[in-house]
């Protein structure tokens, strides 16, 4: 065992790079995650809940933007043949500046249709304000995009974590003094700029300048078309339940709202994550069309990583309503009954999830893209149907359903390429339903007086 674990420490081959990168994640994100409720916790003794439903809104279309725009830069890096090439990450970096600038114009465009929308002229300045985060995001250094290609993920997690930490001291500090929405907008903006500089200054690799190589421009664009459609698409799914609640609740109820995902999103977002710098990586690297050992070693990376996260979102609706009680005041109790329910939805989510790598590493962004609006329909549609009848209740459990529905395509798909695994799917689904199951007879008196308010 000593020997295994000197090797997951040291080892440069495949696995142990893998292992010691998953390992990372997981500290960093749980890291991070840790961070994320402690300065939850402290602001929202400083803040009133509509600081934090504002703060979602705004957060909702600085997504929008992005994902708008995303021809999938990095992803680029890790996929293509010419990933270590200067003139293509020159090329990239290039883009992503003029990337920036372009999503900040945006940011400014709709700050003023936003605020008409939902009736809260703050948006006027708020949108603008926080867009300066996507400006400084352009500058980042294409050394991270790197170092997920080859799994070094080490010092990405120290600047992440320690970034993290700076920017929490900042907006608790901030929060103090002000008491304002504003003091979040602010630490978001610092944030952003300290982890640009730190990833140029600290992370390994050739140093970024100006260059646009038209062959590289070629092979991004063609590459990114679905990426860019699918990102679109990809924010209907993942977002649109927030931007439509705004229009039917208060932002006193969507700061609520977003308490309760904060907790249930870990899980899912952990997920994400793990899929994206250590799951596609290995469909890369072991193309699971080519043979059965190689779908083996990917889908094992896979099982373990769904089996985990659905234990932990059982586990989230378990101890949902007592860990609300404790850690927040009475304007946030609902999030208790939300952060139970969402068990259901994480299941539903977990059974699809991490198939993306098996066409994205084959260059296959039509199928992702095809898939993704897919999904997008169907989660406008049914957000639309559950949110206007049954309000928050219905933002609960808009995108499970949606999941549940798209499940047979994404199917289909991994079928194709050889990497549909049902009985993962499936277990993963019961682990997590379970955990809801049970929630709702431990604590089925506050679980169910959110229904019915929500009913009503």
């Amino acid at each position: 065992m000593l020997d295994q674990f000197k090797e997951i420490l040291n080892g440069q081959g495949n696995r142990a790079r893998a292992q010691r990168s998953s390992a990372l994640v997981v500290i960093g994100f749980g890291t991070k995650s840790i961070l994320r409720l402690t300065s939850n916790l402290i602001l929202t003794r400083l803040l009133f809940p509509e600081a934090f439903g504002l703060m979602a809104l705004v957060f909702v279309f600085l997504t929008a933007l992005n994902l708008f725009s995303d021809v999938g830069l990095n992803v680029s890096i890790v996929q293509n043949k010419r990933g270590e090439d200067p003139a293509f990450l020159n090329t990239i970096w290039s883009l992503q500046i003029i990337r920036g600038f372009i999503l900040f114009l945006g940011s400014c465009a709709l700050a003023y249709p936003a605020a008409l929308i939902y009736e809260e002229p703050l948006l006027i300045q708020l949108l603008p304000a926080a867009g300066l985060a996507v400006i400084i995001s352009g500058f980042a250094t294409t050394k991270v995009a790197l170092a997920d290609r080859y799994l070094q993920l080490g010092m990405v997690t120290a600047i992440d974590i320690a970034t993290q930490v700076t920017a929490l001291i900042i907006t608790v500090v901030l929060a103090w003094i002000t008491q304002s929405v504003w003091s979040l907008v602010i630490g978001t903006v610092l944030g952003a700029l300290l982890k640009m500089i730190a990833q140029h200054l600290l992370l390994k690799g050739p140093s970024n300048r100006w260059l646009i190589e038209r062959a590289a421009v070629w092979d991004v664009l063609h590459f990114g078309k679905f990426i860019f459609l699918s990102s679109i698409a990809g924010f209907l799914v993942v977002q649109s339940d927030r931007a439509i609640l705004g229009a039917y609740v208060s932002f006193s109820e969507l700061g609520i709202f977003a308490v309760g995902i904060i907790f249930a999103g870990l899980p899912m977002e952990l997920a994400r994550t793990i899929g994206g710098k250590v799951i596609f990586p290995l469909f890369s690297k072991f193309p699971t069309k080519e043979n059965a050992e190689n779908r083996k070693k990917v889908l094992k990376a896979r099982r373990l990583t769904l089996f985990a996260f659905a234990g932990l979102s059982a586990l989230l609706s378990l101890i949902s309503v007592p860990m609300i009680h404790m850690l927040y005041d009475v304007r946030y109790h609902d999030a208790g009954a939300i952060l139970a329910l969402m068990g259901f939805t994480g299941g539903a989510f977990f059974a699809q999830s991490n198939y993306e790598g098996a066409f994205l590493a084959a260059g296959d962004s039509w199928q992702q893209f095809r898939l993704t609006s897919i999904e997008a329909v169907l989660q406008v549609s049914i957000a639309l149907l559950l949110i206007s009848r049954f309000g928050t209740l219905g933002a609960v459990f808009s995108f499970g359903t949606t999941m549940l529905v798209a499940y047979p395509f994404r199917a289909h798909i991994a079928w194709k390429y050889n990497a549909w695994d049902p009985k993962t799917d499936l277990a993963a689904l019961s682990i997590a339903w379970a955990g809801a199951i049970l929630a709702l007879y431990l604590w089925w008196e506050d679980i169910s007086a959110f229904v019915l308010a929500n009913l009503s």
